[in-house]
């Protein structure tokens, strides 16, 4: 590790004194300088001091990287798919011997818990896995004597250069769910890390290294806004992947679409999870908690409202209060924390002004995560809860991204099904019942495309698709399973006859 680490940064003195490297790209099988001259500050949440700095590469970076790419194509796109698939299993085979260092450095640029990073991680492997079996899923099909002496066969290839451009949340598996499918089904690929979290990727490309990838097949650019945008413009990237919040999502499709390219662009969320009277909260309420909490509530599955029915409201609010104040926060490489830090001091400052909004709309706080016993150092916020929170609110409203659940109490299931149709973002929800006709009605009618039964994390496993509906999804074809070997490939049909 120490001889790539070297290769991929260098090391500067902050204004404190203390050293940070500036990270490089890595470009046609190299790592190598950007043209940077602005830099962002990468922290350790739970410390709140800078380990890192990532150059804002330019436009021209990302077309160094797009030639490297481009020049890879042509004979990644004739490798043997069973050959491509090969060098998953050996990506596979580095990220197991690195598991608990890539978890730990997740939960150093990120800030979650070590089991939170763990189990990250591991769903972004088994994102290889299924890529693994890339000679088997990319299979097309055919039909002999469509018409007399004439018989038709579909293959699949793949189109191309394609980038993808990862959010700040899930450093290490975001990244996963299009790297090996897109590689895999013979594309070269560059990738976009979030600025705020470079360093798992950086340690990712490191292992790619030593999995036989010809120079250009993978490359890694860091910047901000300027590489974005240049990679919706650029007339030789074929297909983007986008993981963020909903605006961004949304302008990423429309300006790569209108450069004539596929997108797959997921957006926010405002999650809702439902109880009705008959759930086994004994089972169930954890797998709440957590669902509102984990990974400091960052994350696009997060729930973000729980609504209870009808009698169900006293006991899952009494519940949901005496859990979380129970929480421990602090750093989550720290034995028995349950939550870490939030992911800067700006948005520790963004999420804090929600609960100013709650109380100025009226809303009833129960928790206040501003008055929770927390390190004194790094960007911690406690876990905060509203009750009686309106639809109408800004807390019940926005994707507030923190640790800050309201509780919206209804009478009737159609009632809460009602307040989550009402949404314009849809991207998981859950409920929690004993009744097959109350999980069936909702599964039904819901209007997110990832739907939870008595589990608080609604998150597919890799060979199932994953995103969601209305504003927290722009696109066709989701993300992993079935769906990626549609995106990453172009269904060629030939019809021929012989005489």
């Amino acid at each position: 590790m120490a001889e790539s680490a070297v290769s991929s940064g260098r090391a500067v003195t902050t204004g404190s004194g203390s050293s940070a490297e500036i990270l490089k790209n890595f470009v046609g099988g190299a790592w190598v300088d950007a043209h940077a001259t602005r830099f962002q500050d990468v922290h350790n949440p739970a410390h709140g001091t800078v380990i890192a700095k990532t150059p804002l590469s330019t436009a021209a970076d990302l077309d160094g990287a797009v030639q490297a790419a481009r020049k890879a194509f042509a004979g990644w796109r004739d490798t043997p798919p069973v050959t491509r698939a090969r060098a998953m299993f050996r990506f596979k085979q580095q990220l197991e011997e690195h598991f608990e260092e890539l978890a730990r450095i997740v939960t150093t640029e990120h800030g979650k818990t070590l089991d939170e990073s763990r189990g990250s991680v591991r769903r972004g492997i088994e994102c290889v896995e299924v890529a693994c079996g890339t000679p088997s899923l990319m299979m097309g099909y055919g039909l002999e004597n469509i018409a007399s002496g004439i018989d038709c066969n579909v293959i699949r290839q793949p189109v191309g250069v394609v980038a993808a451009i990862a959010p700040f949340n899930f450093p290490a598996m975001v990244p996963l769910w299009f790297l090996p499918f897109a590689v895999a089904t013979g594309n070269t690929l560059i990738v976009k890390p979030s600025e705020q979290v470079p360093l798992s990727q950086r340690r990712m490309f490191q292992l790619l290294e030593k999995c036989d990838l010809p120079p250009g097949v993978v490359n890694l650019v860091n910047g901000g806004r300027e590489v974005v945008e240049a990679i919706c413009d650029h007339p030789e990237i074929r297909a983007v992947s986008f993981v963020g919040s909903t605006p961004v999502a949304r302008a990423v499709y429309q300006r790569g679409t209108h450069a004539g390219k596929r997108v797959q662009a997921l957006g926010g969320a405002k999650n809702y999870i439902v109880v009705m009277p008959d759930a086994d909260l004994d089972r169930g309420m954890d797998a709440i908690v957590e669902s509102f909490y984990g990974c400091a509530g960052e994350r696009c599955l997060a729930g973000s409202v729980l609504v209870p029915v009808g009698e169900a409201y006293a006991t899952a609010r009494e519940r949901m209060v005496a859990a979380v104040q129970a929480l421990k926060v602090g750093d989550g490489t720290e034995p028995g924390v349950q939550m870490g830090p939030v992911i800067s001091g700006s948005h520790r400052a963004k999420v804090a002004s929600y609960i100013d909004k709650g109380l100025s709309e009226g809303a009833k706080l129960v928790v206040d995560g501003r008055k929770a016993r927390v390190p004194d150092r790094g960007f911690f916020l406690g876990p905060t809860v509203f009750d009686e929170v309106a639809p109408s609110m800004a807390i019940g409203r926005d994707e507030i991204f923190g640790p800050v659940a309201s509780i919206t109490p209804v009478k009737t299931l159609a009632q809460a099904i009602e307040v989550m149709q009402s949404h314009p973002n849809a991207n998981a929800t859950s409920i929690f019942t004993q009744s097959g006709k109350s999980a069936r009605e909702f599964a039904r009618l819901a209007t997110a495309s990832m739907v939870g039964v008595n589990i608080g994390v609604a998150a597919p496993m890799a060979y199932f698709p994953f995103g969601g509906a209305k504003d927290s999804f722009f696109g066709d074809l989701k993300v992993h399973g079935r769906d990626a070997y549609e995106f990453y490939t172009d269904k060629k049909v030939i019809i021929s006859r012989w005489f």
